[in-house]
């Protein structure tokens, strides 16, 4: 089965337990088959200022859903949770992102994979290199390898 990895992150409503309740869900999924789920980190939001903290992590999947018909199954996830999409960027219940689908790149109106932005996110490297130090991004290498370029970028694992 395809290996499969997803971003979550939230800033509302007691972002810690909203992760936590989105990965329990994920773990349910139909087809799918949760491996593993990152430690929680606390990130300042990016790109907007103003608003809460994030809590990020990234959860690895198997499954047998096409690369699109998981991304339709997180959107739905979303919605379930409240998820509005008020403005760019705007603080949220739960944001799922589809990160990888094994090694395919995907560029569709719909999907974009790899995730375009997630080398330039250490909200994203540090919990995806977290569960799986070896992972590569189609076309631009090593995960572990982007984690320098940034470094700067705040963040703190949560103690479990």
């Amino acid at each position: 089965m395809p290996l499969v990895y997803v971003a979550l992150g939230s800033n509302l409503a007691d972002p810690a337990a909203q992760i936590r309740a989105a990965l329990e869900k994920l773990a349910r999924l139909p087809h799918s088959r949760l491996l593993r789920a990152s430690s929680l980190y606390r990130t300042a939001p990016v790109g907007i200022h103003g608003q809460p903290d994030f809590i990020n992590a990234v959860a690895a999947f198997e499954t047998m859903l096409s690369p699109e018909a998981f991304l339709a199954t997180l959107f739905a996830i979303e919605a379930e949770f409240g998820r509005r999409r008020d403005f760019p960027l705007a603080p949220r219940i739960l944001d799922l992102d589809l990160l990888l689908y094994d090694t395919q790149t995907i560029n569709s109106p719909r999907l974009v994979l790899p995730h375009p932005r997630m080398h330039l996110r250490r909200f994203v490297l540090e919990p995806l290199v977290d569960i799986s130090n070896d992972c590569d991004i189609p076309g631009r290498g090593s995960a572990a390898a982007w984690l320098a370029a940034v470094s700067l970028q705040r963040i703190d694992k949560l103690v479990s």
